[in-house]
């Protein structure tokens, strides 16, 4: 048994694993996923309902303006301390606009975050930039 066992493991190690392969349909159904999403992220951009006091987003960064998704994480001033893009969403929404900290994973917060990352693409990966 113990053979076969090293037998079976030598063979695994020697494999090469493959990546998924993609359809054209898969990758146009996420595409069409990922647009969706960042749509709804525009929406609340636009929209004062993350906040209690009218403010939306737009207002300081629109179309997502000086937000810099690419920069992160980094050393953020207003939390004393290297953050995530999202923790500086939060900070955003509970000061400037008033309202409620998002969870990482609420659906608002990735629609948020999927709209900034649209509004950036194509510009390089900086981590930790000013």
């Amino acid at each position: 048994m113990r053979k076969f066992l090293i037998a079976a493991l030598t063979a695994l190690a020697g494999s090469t694993a493959l990546a998924d392969e993609f359809t054209e349909a898969d990758l146009e159904r996420w595409a069409a996923q990922f647009e969706s999403v960042a749509q709804e992220g525009r929406n609340l951009w636009t929209s004062p309902e993350l906040g209690t006091n009218g403010v939306a987003c737009a207002q300081c960064h629109p179309n997502a303006a000086n937000t810099h998704p690419e920069t992160y994480p980094k050393f953020q001033k207003q939390l004393g301390r290297v953050a995530q893009m999202w923790e500086m969403i939060n900070w955003c929404i509970r000061n400037p606009l008033e309202g409620e900290d998002l969870a990482p994973g609420d659906p608002r917060m990735t629609a948020l975050l999927a709209y900034i990352a649209k509004e950036r693409r194509g510009v390089p990966l900086e981590p930790g930039k000013h």
